[in-house]
């Protein structure tokens, strides 16, 4: 059976016509299949952790092939003057393409710059829209399951816990080693064991550094490590003076939201990943200003998403895990905004209308099979 074709192929195809392109995401989000597709039956295919490709790629001893495909390369410390150098040499037609675990835009380990030599594209988890799901049964299971490939189309949710520990564990024995010069790992893994119970609510670090007993800076460091790995990703707040909203809590999500234990914090994360989906797929192919917030003010009220366009709100996103009344905090923020498009979602919910105040109460694919 072939490799499932992912949301991102027809960019990656027609970005490789011009520039190189970087392919980031999490460990096992289907980077490698995406490759292989693209090579169909071509060589080309060099994956650094592999040590014969890696002694391959250190010798300058490429295969014979218009298309390249580099795995995890942002490993080799040289890396980015390595790739250079094959572009500013590359035969016509030669096309390449880098895929790596980790923020490709942050790990820069000297050489020269590759401004301009390449499109950055972000690939994500299966979601309810590249799925084609169209039933509250359907949805329940990518919630249960998750949206990494090999758990989901695995189909059972006992597996499915086994792979995200294993996963989990991954991360911190060898890909964050492999990256960052860590020792303490034992507190890390603590760390993230600690981190699915806080989906939802703005996090203290300073709460965790005394859960941890280790220092504020400590803990900040580890959560920019586990965000540059794509383990978890935090959303700033939204505000304005004139909405009196708090400035500086962040909420962080996880990749893997099956991690989560709470069923309405689960859901509240699938929607999470889901909208930094799409807004990360308008920032890569379209060059879109926009980004991923949340809203809460110094009186409690607070929308759990807020889309924000060159610093404009144009959707807000509430969750809720049963049909409910209209949150008071998305009613408040839609009257301030009221150009801007709003939603409360249900994960069981059957309840489908429009509030007077022109709020969309639905269950959650009626947003969700909408995104990327």
């Amino acid at each position: 059976m072939p490799p499932r074709a992912r949301y991102l192929e027809p960019q990656v195809r027609q970005d490789l016509r011009r520039k190189m392109v970087f392919v980031a995401g999490a460990r096992q989000v289907g980077k490698t299949t995406l490759a292989r597709r693209l090579l169909g039956r071509k060589p080309g295919y060099l994956n650094w952790d592999v040590a014969a490709d890696r002694e391959a790629i250190l010798r300058g001893e490429l295969p014979p092939s218009d298309f390249w495909a580099f795995d995890e390369i942002h490993k080799y410390r040289l890396w980015r003057g390595f790739l250079k150098g094959l572009y500013d040499a590359r035969r016509p037609r030669q096309r390449i393409l880098v895929t790596g675990s980790a923020r490709l835009d942050f790990y820069r380990h000297g050489g020269d710059s590759l401004q301009g030599r390449h499109h950055l594209l972000r690939l994500h988890p299966l979601s309810a829209g590249e799925l084609g799901l169209r039933t509250p049964a359907e949805l329940a299971d990518l919630l249960t399951l998750g949206g990494f490939p090999e758990p989901f189309f695995g189909g059972r949710e006992r597996e499915a816990r086994r792979w995200s520990r294993e996963y989990r564990n991954l991360l911190v024995r060898e890909e964050l080693t492999s990256l960052e010069r860590v020792t303490d790992l034992g507190r890390i893994e603590l760390l993230m064991v600690r981190l699915p119970d806080l989906v939802g609510s703005p996090l203290s670090l300073n709460a965790l550094s005394e859960d941890l007993q280790v220092s504020h800076a400590t803990v900040a460091n580890w959560m920019d490590i586990l965000e540059r790995l794509y383990a978890v990703f935090r959303v700033a707040p939204f505000g304005a003076p004139r909405l009196r909203a708090v400035r500086k809590e962040q909420k962080h999500y996880h990749l893997d939201w099956s991690l989560v234990p709470g069923a309405p914090q689960r859901f509240e994360n699938l929607v999470a990943v889901h909208l930094l989906k799409w807004v990360h797929f308008q920032q890569d192919t379209e060059g879109r200003d926009v980004e991923l917030r949340y809203f809460r003010d110094v009186d409690g009220r607070e929308v759990d998403f807020v889309v924000v366009e060159g610093r404009r709100p144009t959707h807000l996103v509430e969750c809720k895990w049963a049909d409910a009344p209209v949150d008071r905090g998305l009613r408040y923020l839609k009257l301030r905004v009221p150009d801007c498009e709003a939603w409360q979602l249900s994960a069981v919910g059957t309840k489908d209308f429009v509030s007077p105040e022109g709020i969309r109460v639905a269950p959650a694919l009626a947003l969700l099979r909408r995104l990327a």
